[in-house]
């Protein structure tokens, strides 16, 4: 006999129960490998991702809770959502609070891209097709202050200083004007961490001057008409995007390209066109650092180091 015929015939003379037993230990095997539980960097994640504090907390989640609960459907990793008191806040909670993104404004995702690396996703279009926001400097009517000259000893109520139209942009506008130390010039300044508190201090005669982006300024016309009736705007900023969702450098491509396309396809979706809808948008659009070009200018221009930049209101 041939000696592959004598292997051949070997495992026919085998022990029944034995030779059972190794080929479901081989099948077994086999399976394992096609079906073996993923690897803990591949598992369901849950992604904690930051909130500026633009308007009132309340309403700050009643416009974002539903596109969290869509992308947690779309992406299979459960999203959820943390608004911070200030927009420092946003920067530090990446190191200290565990976060995994954040819609980011222009200024803070500057600053965030230069101390951490994040990387920039998708902003929205909203329903007046701009995908942009500038910034506003504005007063009372009945102030008597119509240029930067006439702000001389006045009260001037900004944001907060890790914003771009509640503070870069007002700063760059006085060094646009000759005045390098607005603290001397003018008598009080001062940060109320949100654009609409600014626009209702201007309002309200407690700041003779302020600093708002004009989503926010329009959005409140729509319920205060007192708003439009009572102040006026000086001056505005070129336009810089809306604010972006932008994510950790180390998060899992798969994850992010997973985020990326759950944004930039619901348009196509019909119940992520209903979500579109409650947000306030028609669709995302993909963003890239190129579109944060004016706001490293004006930091050029103020000589700012951005990955050193005290963000602290003082």
């Amino acid at each position: 006999m041939r000696s592959d015929d004598r292997i051949l015939w070997y495992p026919s003379r085998m022990p029944k129960r034995w030779f059972v037993a190794c080929l479901c230990a081989f099948v077994l095997a086999g399976c394992a490998r096609n079906d073996a539980p993923p690897r803990p960097a591949e598992k369901q994640k849950t992604l904690l991702i930051g909130l500026i504090p633009e308007q009132n907390i309340f309403k700050q989640l009643e416009r974002y809770e539903p596109l969290a609960e869509y992308l947690s459907r779309k992406t299979g990793s459960k999203i959820t959502l943390k608004i911070l008191s200030s927009y420092g806040n946003i920067i530090d909670n990446f190191g200290s609070g565990g976060m995994d993104g954040a819609f980011f404004g222009s200024f803070t995702y500057a600053l965030a891209n230069a101390k951490l690396g994040v990387e920039v996703l998708a902003r929205p279009v909203g329903l007046d097709n701009s995908s942009t926001y500038h910034g506003l400097i504005f007063v009372r009517k009945d102030s008597g202050i119509k240029t930067a000259r006439d702000m001389k000893g006045k009260r001037f109520a900004f944001v907060d200083k890790a914003t771009f139209a509640g503070y870069l942009f007002p700063i760059e506008s006085f060094r646009h004007h000759g005045i390098s130390d607005h603290k001397k010039y003018l008598k009080e300044s001062y940060f109320t961490g949100t654009h609409k508190d600014v626009i209702y201090d201007v309002l309200n005669k407690k700041a003779d001057i302020g600093a708002a982006k004009n989503t926010i300024f329009n959005r409140l016309v729509k319920e205060d008409p007192r708003i439009l009736e009572e102040l006026i705007v000086l001056e505005k900023s070129p336009d810089v995007p809306e604010n972006a969702l932008a994510l950790r450098k180390d998060i899992g491509e798969s994850l992010r390209n997973r985020l990326r396309e759950a944004l930039l396809n619901m348009h196509l979706d019909p119940k992520g066109k209903k979500v579109l809808e409650q947000f306030g948008a028609q669709t995302f659009i993909e963003t890239t650092n190129k579109d944060y070009d004016i706001v490293l200018k004006y930091a050029e221009h103020m000589h700012l180091n951005l990955a050193t930049y005290d963000f602290t209101n003082n």
